[in-house]
């Protein structure tokens, strides 16, 4: 095997999922407060077809800049290789998952035999889940968690001035939009954790695993609307967003909150004067808040889904199916047979 080189998917220029090939590629080298990873599992998000594509669904000022060739790919499980000589708390050896970089783009990324991560990306892989579940978490799990539980940093927020602050969810109503899908799963269990109601929204198909994982009353959004059945809603995590978000509003108590995932096209003020909380979080990689996540996926609290799997070869076949739509939980690319 090569020292300097590794198999990656990486994209020469945008496109759809036929744009992703599966090459030699350098092997990425250290830098200080980095950790080299040997990827078992990489999870698939939609940041990664938004890459794919040279961001094209996003404002002209938002689309960053790309150098190609591009390694796509954010979440991640595997064993570490080696680590920088200032690292603290990771050992050659030791199991970690974690979204690596994001929302910023570096040139070692997750569809790739082998990641330099940040240290304060990761952490250490939960012993009861194998590696194909701890890659489907990171990005989906976080996004949940910042919504609902804990912000967690201090970044500029992209979407509004102010801060998203969560509200509190023990004794509430939470619907989630979209509850079969990455985000929408764990959410759904997260605020059950936090002691909530939970009321979830998805195509009927869907109905028993989300009873199964705690929702306690589920509308099928292909048979009635949600918005004409649920009154009363405490909090609405939309994880669909986008233009249709305000219909949600009338949900909700007065005092309520909207928490569209995907707030552009979706202009909430008149909801804001009107005595409502419309607030959204771009989500960002969290080490330590995925170490306090992962106890709950140890323990069973929270389940990961995994919707389908593919070999790390097969990424445009992964791409395909996400563009299907109507999933159930997180599709995974496998770089390891043992994953």
């Amino acid at each position: 095997m090569s020292t300097t080189t590794m198999k990656a998917v990486r994209l020469h220029a945008f496109g759809g999922p036929e744009v992703l090939r599966y090459e030699d590629a350098p092997k990425p080298t250290l830098k200080p407060g980095e950790v080299l990873v040997r990827v078992h599992a990489a999870g698939i998000n939609p940041p990664d077809w938004y890459l794919r594509d040279g961001y094209s669904s996003l404002p002209a000022d938002w689309r960053p800049p790309v150098p190609l060739p591009a390694i796509p790919g954010s979440d991640l499980s595997g064993v570490v290789e080696a680590v920088a000589p200032d690292v603290r708390g990771f050992a050659v050896g030791d199991a970690v998952f974690g979204m690596v970089r994001f929302p910023s783009f570096g040139d070692s990324a997750a569809y790739a035999e082998y990641v330099a991560a940040p240290a304060s990306d990761l952490a250490h892989k939960p012993a009861g889940i194998d590696h194909a579940t701890a890659a489907a978490a990171p990005m989906a799990l976080l996004t949940a968690w910042q919504f609902l539980v804990e912000l967690g940093h201090g970044a500029p927020n992209p979407f509004q001035a102010r801060p998203h602050q969560p509200v509190p969810l023990a004794g509430r109503t939470v619907l989630v939009n979209g509850a079969a899908g990455g985000v929408g799963h764990l959410a759904l269990q997260l605020a059950k954790w936090q002691g909530a109601r939970v009321i979830a929204v998805a195509s009927g198909g869907h109905e028993g695993f989300l009873r199964d994982i705690g929702a306690d009353e589920f509308i099928d959004y292909t048979k009635d609307r949600p918005e004409t059945l649920a009154r009363d809603v405490d909090v609405v995590l939309d994880t669909v967003g986008g233009p249709a978000a305000g219909r949600f509003l009338a949900t909700l108590k007065p005092g309520g909150a909207l928490y569209p995932v995907y707030p552009l096209g979706f202009d909430g003020a008149d909801a804001e004067r009107a005595g409502y909380i419309v607030s959204a979080a771009q989500v960002r990689s969290n080490g330590a808040q995925l170490a306090q996540a992962a106890r709950l996926l140890e323990d069973g609290t929270v389940r990961v889904a995994i919707d389908s799997r593919f070999p790390l070869a097969d990424a445009r076949l992964a791409h395909e199916r996400a563009a299907r739509g109507h999933l159930r939980g997180k599709i995974v690319l496998i770089a390891r047979e043992d994953a």
